[in-house]
């Protein structure tokens, strides 16, 4: 399974400002290029923080001195690398509650700059794509399932499997793994599995199907199911 990365997704030409570029200069690039923030670089090209919307208003709004990129912005500068998972871009995002992270190469140089917007491309993945990506990479690759065994069906992002499993424990793998899917929003679960080797006792029934004792994959196939 290949996860998308933070170089597949961000904006390869970043606007950026030096340290001393002024007040009216800053706002005029984050409206014109429809931006909410701005990474400061130095004259290496490394940010060395970021100037915000939110920068800009409380400079208007507080006592705080100065007009420069240098007296405006938040330091040090929140940064991703390339091969980051949006995933991991992501959760940096909402650890700082930011909305936009600089991306530096191996020597902090900056390359490029990852917004909210951009992590939210991977939701726009066709149906047919993620539905592909189950079929090929997590049942036929990674749990060495026939793709014939199970139904995969894909709409607006919500995956719903159907079908039997051999064993109990592959429902919970094959689940999470159809989750970690780039462009899947939920994952519907509606498998059946032959035998319990978990050891439980405790038996639940898939939603929608109709009660029964699980036995052969053909009784499995003929009347719905149970599971862990």
């Amino acid at each position: 399974m290949r996860h998308r990365r933070v170089t597949d997704l961000m904006t390869p030409t970043a606007v950026s400002v030096q340290r001393g570029t002024g007040f009216k200069e800053i706002a005029r690039l984050l409206d014109e290029y429809g931006i909410t923030a701005v990474p400061v670089v130095d004259e290496d090209e490394r940010p060395v923080g970021v100037v915000s919307e939110a920068d800009l208003l409380r400079r208007q709004t507080s006592q705080t001195t100065g007009n420069t990129a240098e007296s405006l912005m938040s330091s040090p500068a929140v940064v991703a690398q390339p091969h980051w998972s949006a995933i991991r871009a992501a959760r940096v995002m909402e650890q700082h509650r930011i909305k936009r992270l600089p991306v530096v190469d191996g020597d902090g140089r900056l390359t490029g700059v990852i917004s909210r917007s951009d992590l939210l491309q991977l939701f726009l993945r066709r149906d047919r794509s993620i539905q592909e990506e189950i079929l090929e990479d997590v049942l036929t690759q990674t749990l060495g399932l026939s793709p014939s065994a199970l139904t995969v069906d894909v709409t607006d992002g919500v995956v719903t499997l159907s079908g039997a499993v051999e064993r109990s424990s592959l429902i919970p793998v094959t689940v999470r793994l159809c989750e970690s899917v780039d462009g899947v929003v939920d994952v519907v679960n509606r498998l059946v599995y032959e035998v319990d080797d978990t050891g439980g006792t405790a038996w639940e029934p898939v939603a929608g199907a109709a009660p029964h004792t699980m036995g052969t994959s053909a009784e499995a196939a003929a009347g719905g199911g149970w599971e862990r």
